[in-house]
């Protein structure tokens, strides 16, 4: 599978180019080429599947021969220790509980997956690579549990001061080892700024090998698409259209559902809710 800049379409990359670059030397994001459709065999026997299988699957129709297939069992079953239940509320409204993980986030699911496969993407590495994410709380837990003692790999994540929780902060600045956490005087739009600056900073990049982890990175971003596969397949049977209400900050959640969706998942729309973090839909 190869990758393009959606900045410029003619710039293309390999899929461990994408993920160990994370994102283009100017402004841009690599996506892949194409986006796979998954056979009716498969989407039809999601309720019968577990977590496990159908991450297996996702993964293995998006990622293809790039991946062996054996490496990806090792991935996903080291990853995925822990249940994702859908819980009914009431009548046909539902909620996907993804606070099941290490660091109580929903963003262990794209993280742990990410580690995976960026430590077996960078196994024959000649250098160190540092791996730098910016958080407003759950991402820099998550990726630092899955990311935590792994060879070769530093992680140094930047958040704003007084705009994380306590317990998300611990689990942040007491890890130790490989991972270093660096507090920043602005808010989680600052960080995001230092980290892409980082990225597009010549003089930098010739003595550190630099990757990103927050979800500019496919690699974090495309996992968290195999849980609305497994939210849908335990609605199996319904004859109600499925709407799925995904909360929204930078919307790589959101995205995530739409590439499930562009793989062939039955979601009839998708509500993007926002709070007092509303850049996208100001943007918009």
């Amino acid at each position: 599978m190869n990758f393009y800049n959606i900045n410029d379409r003619s710039e293309k990359v390999t899929l461990r180019q994408a993920v160990l670059q994370s994102m283009p030397a100017g402004p841009g994001l690599y996506m892949p080429e194409n986006i796979p459709v998954l056979p009716s065999s498969f989407l039809g026997n999601l309720k019968i599947m577990s977590f496990k299988e159908i991450a297996f699957e996702v993964s293995r129709k998006m990622l293809g021969s790039d991946v062996p297939e054996a490496v990806l069992k090792d991935i996903v079953g080291e990853a995925y220790y822990f249940p994702l239940p859908l819980l009914q509320m009431e009548t046909n409204i539902h909620v996907l509980e993804l606070f099941h993980g290490p660091t109580m986030a929903f963003k262990d699911v794209g993280a742990r997956f990410m580690a995976g496969l960026f430590t077996w993407l960078a196994k024959n590495e000649d250098r160190e690579i540092t791996i730098l994410a910016a958080t407003s709380g759950d991402t820099g837990s998550a990726v630092a549990n899955a990311f935590f003692g792994r060879p070769g790999i530093n992680v140094i994540i930047l958040y704003p001061s007084g705009k994380v929780s306590d317990i998300q902060e611990k689990q942040l600045t007491t890890m130790g080892g490989n991972i270093t956490a660096l507090e920043i005087n602005g808010d989680f739009d600052d960080c995001q700024r230092m980290v892409k600056m980082a990225f597009t900073d010549k003089d930098l990049n010739s003595r550190l090998k630099l990757t990103s982890a927050n979800s500019i990175n496919f690699a974090r971003l495309f996992p968290q698409s195999f849980y609305y596969f497994h939210a849908v397949g335990q609605l199996s049977g319904t004859a109600l259209p499925v709407a799925i209400s995904v909360p929204g900050g930078n919307f790589g959640n959101l995205t995530a559902g739409l590439i499930a969706k562009k793989m062939g998942l039955h979601v009839a729309r998708f509500i993007a809710s926002c709070n007092m973090n509303h850049s996208v839909t100001d943007y918009l």
